[in-house]
């Protein structure tokens, strides 16, 4: 394949799941008698994969207790993960575009791959993208590169081709890590971690980049 292919990380990147994760993250916390967090340290916390998440915001309980509360917010998460996830404002429009111009996408994700499907379903993009990877999908999630290669493989894509578009420095770093190109949003949970990892380019609208990979 000589285009492009486009990787998309998920939670802040195309999706604004910010209420749903930290209502989830809240409520196991009130499961262990603790108060709430606000949404911007909630948010901070995100990224890793729900294990880390989940002892990022209980940092005082044992192994044995993490476990019983990862379960409880995955439940939890479960059966609200699309009460208030809505796509971020232009991303339908852009990824029906690229869709329509048979350019190959694809999702890495450090969320849990069921969870992330089941999202990208009931967001009615299923069609879009050609595989959805998520932190127990592979043998190591992101940064580590296994992920970006698993899926260039798959499309037969270049490196020089091949985009990684994210809202963090941990999407930039896995581009590094792979040797591909990182393009940051604007609009996501943590730009602030790209003053350590600076992308290759930013966007301010997914529009944006479907322009520039449709022009060539």
């Amino acid at each position: 394949m000589t285009g492009p292919l486009l990787i998309f990380d998920l939670d802040g990147t195309l999706i604004d799941s910010k209420r749903d994760l930290t209502d989830s993250v809240n409520a196991t916390r009130a499961w262990k008698g603790l108060p709430a967090l606000p949404d911007d340290i909630v948010s901070a916390y995100v990224g890793d994969g729900a294990p880390m998440l989940i002892r990022r915001a209980l940092p005082h309980c044992t192994d044995e207790e993490l476990a019983g509360a990862l379960q409880f917010f995955l439940q939890y998460y479960r059966d609200h993960m699309l009460d208030a996830t809505v796509l971020y404002p232009g991303v339908r429009e852009a990824l029906d575009r690229l869709h329509a111009a048979d350019v190959p996408m694809a999702i890495l994700t450090n969320k849990p791959v069921k969870f992330s499907v089941h999202l990208i379903a009931g967001l009615q993009l299923s069609g879009h993208f050609f595989r959805i990877y998520g932190g127990n999908s592979l043998e190591h999630k992101k940064p580590d590169p296994i992920g970006i290669h698993k899926l260039m493989e798959e499309s037969n894509a270049s490196r020089e081709h091949t985009i990684m578009v994210g809202d963090s420095g941990i999407d930039v770093l896995t581009a590094r890590n792979a040797g591909v190109q990182a393009c940051g949003v604007s609009w996501g949970f943590q730009p602030e971690t790209f003053e350590k990892a600076p992308p290759d380019f930013m966007i301010d609208d997914l529009g944006v980049l479907a322009e520039r990979v449709l022009a060539g």
